[in-house]
């Protein structure tokens, strides 16, 4: 398995595993797959690679195959740039436990650590996922709060677990 940053050459294969991932996990994300399926490509492309600085994402790979993903988001605004926002995490279910969300994660904290000025990195997850929560505290972040009925799901209202990661 190898991690690199996602390029525009790789347009269909993110927006392939992104829908997946919308379809299913929907409890992890805010966004239906609906909702996203009907978003042009300029909307895939921002996310992977922002042509002002202000996203990145990267894929984990086994063979050719897009098996996974992780983005950072980063703020224009003077009073917020010091942190970044990590979304849009995904493994597929076949490559899950053979270490690429930890591969992602590394990569993606790596460039956070590597960016002038940025001291943190902020990211929500759904309560009751508690394999990615063991993921990210793994990583080093630590959670925060919880925002009630931050998302309607199939069963119900669910919370998300607020989570940061001090970068210096």
């Amino acid at each position: 398995m190898r991690v690199e940053l996602l390029k525009p050459g790789h347009l269909a294969q993110y927006r392939a595993l992104m829908l997946e991932a919308y379809d299913q996990a929907p409890d992890a994300f805010t966004s239906t797959a609906a909702e996203r399926a009907a978003e042009p490509d300029s909307y895939w492309l921002a996310r992977m690679a922002d042509s002002k600085g202000l996203g990145l994402a990267w894929g984990a790979f086994l063979g050719e195959a897009l098996v996974g993903t992780v983005a950072l988001e980063f703020s224009a605004k003077p009073k917020t740039r010091h942190k970044a926002l990590l979304i849009g995490m995904y493994v597929s279910p076949g490559a899950r436990g053979k270490g690429a969300g930890a591969a992602l994660l590394h990569s993606a904290i790596a460039q956070a650590r590597a960016k002038p000025g940025l001291r943190a990195i902020k990211l929500n997850v759904t309560e009751g996922n508690s394999s990615a929560i063991a993921l990210y505290e793994r990583a080093g972040f630590q959670a925060y709060g919880v925002e009630p009925q931050a998302i309607l799901t199939g069963s119900g209202y669910k919370g998300k677990v607020l989570m940061h990661l001090a970068l210096v």
